[in-house]
């Protein structure tokens, strides 16, 4: 088999990321036959294809290791050229981080994190969000360098740093308590009254929920995937919902939001992982991530 081609590697990470053959062609600065062309010519050579031709687009099963292989050799490639001209960092343009993240994280410490960061190390991250259960398999289809997730169990090829544990409360408005939990949080309220979820993937309100009544409940359920609109849906009485710790501080303070079970909470626990790699950028992110949890996780 001939041997593979740096520049088609880097295209098909670019068609990847960017979910487009057009995307792919704005970044790299070539037309989208350009692209088109590399992609087949890549495909050819491993005998598989590579690309599922969706919107967006996305890397096969053939075509995940070769996207690890091409995320992290555009990584790499730019330290050593430019360690081996002894330019400064960044000197060469910036260097493209693309990592994962679940909402809540994003939406409370890891923005902070992020700044921690050199500034002369020049990086652009590219920040994709999922839930935290399930960050883990873009670092396996080799779409992330590193990912904020829920498994413990590293990916192969990967280091796995534990950060600490995100902790969730349950909080409603004072009229949507009055309303269904008069008597309290009984497994009858809770199958009635109506609950917010961010995503489908999300599941959080029903680990609290097996942990309140030791059902399986299915209540009634509002699906909003925006932090800010979730925190808002509590508050103007839509439904009751699980929302990190540092977000709910305010709206408990002021009144806004009542503690459904101020002896109960919700702890997620959260690992930083990051693909094996002799990177100054990936271990100067690590270093920052670690920082950043330990002072904002539990």
């Amino acid at each position: 088999m001939e041997g593979l081609d740096t520049a088609q590697l880097r295209t098909l990470a670019a068609v990847v990321g960017e979910g487009s053959f057009e995307g792919a062609a704005r970044v790299l600065h070539v037309t989208p036959s350009a692209v088109s062309q590399r992609i087949r010519a890549l495909e050819e050579v491993v005998g598989q294809v590579l690309v599922r031709r969706s919107r967006p687009c996305q890397a096969t099963g053939a075509g995940q290791p070769l996207l690890r292989l091409a995320v992290q050799l555009t990584l790499l490639e730019r330290e050593a050229v430019a360690e081996a001209r002894g330019v400064v960092d960044g000197a060469a343009g910036p260097t493209r981080v693309p990592v994962v993240v679940n909402a809540d994280s994003l939406a409370t410490w890891f923005v902070p994190a992020l700044a921690r960061v050199p500034a002369e190390l020049a990086v652009c991250f590219d920040v994709r969000q999922d839930d935290q259960d399930h960050t883990a398999e873009l670092l396996r289809d080799g779409a992330v360098l590193a990912a904020v997730t829920a498994q413990r169990e590293p990916v192969q090829g990967c280091r796995v740093r534990p950060l600490g544990a995100m902790r969730y409360r349950a909080i409603a408005a004072p009229g949507l308590v009055d309303r269904w939990f008069p008597d309290g949080l009984t497994a009858g309220a809770l199958a009635g009254a109506p609950m917010l979820v961010f995503d489908r993937k999300d599941q959080v309100q029903h680990r609290f929920l097996r942990a309140v009544t030791g059902r399986e409940l299915d209540p009634p359920v509002h699906h909003v995937p925006s932090v800010p609109a979730f925190s808002e849906a509590i508050r103007r009485g839509l439904a009751w919902g699980l929302v990190p710790e540092r977000l709910a501080e305010a709206d408990l303070a002021g009144g806004g939001c009542v503690d459904l079970d101020p002896g109960r909470h919700v702890d997620v626990p959260l690992y930083w992982q990051h693909w094996r790699l002799e990177s100054r950028v990936l271990a100067a992110l690590t270093d920052a991530v670690r920082a950043e949890a330990a002072v904002a996780l539990r």
